[in-house]
């Protein structure tokens, strides 16, 4: 049964997927050591990731500070567990890159740890219409 209101090509097809983004949030004030540690960790592990900018203030739809990894679909099986094992009580917010960023970010997106309030409003216009 196909998903009401998606618009983007092969969104339903996992294949089609090329690439997943893990968004690693922490406090600039508690918690930067711990992603430091992990960003560290992440990049002699997985030298295919892509490890994106520190983002202390609030950027997009998110609600804390958090940098961003990239990394194509082939390193999902080996990168979710590891990440899984490995976050340092950090909370990590996954999702794939279909093209529609606000389901990327909500009804396509997994959680590792607490969630996060996300400001989906700013992809108001890939919204589904209801």
């Amino acid at each position: 049964m196909a998903e009401s209101g998606n618009e983007t090509a092969g969104a339903g097809d996992p294949t089609s997927i090329a690439e997943y983004h893990a968004h690693v949030y922490y406090d600039p004030q508690t918690t930067r050591g711990h992603a430091e540690r992990l960003r560290t960790r992440v990049a002699a592990a997985f030298p295919l990731a892509r490890l994106g900018r520190w983002h202390d203030e609030l950027v997009g739809p998110h609600t804390q500070s958090m940098y961003q990894i990239a990394f194509p679909s082939c390193m999902l099986a080996s990168f979710l567990p590891w990440l899984m094992l490995n976050r340092d009580g950090l909370t990590i917010l996954l999702h794939p890159e279909t093209g529609n960023d606000y389901r990327d970010h909500s009804a396509h997106a997994a959680w590792l740890g607490a969630t996060v309030p996300l400001r989906l409003d700013v992809f108001a216009e890939q919204h589904p219409q209801d």
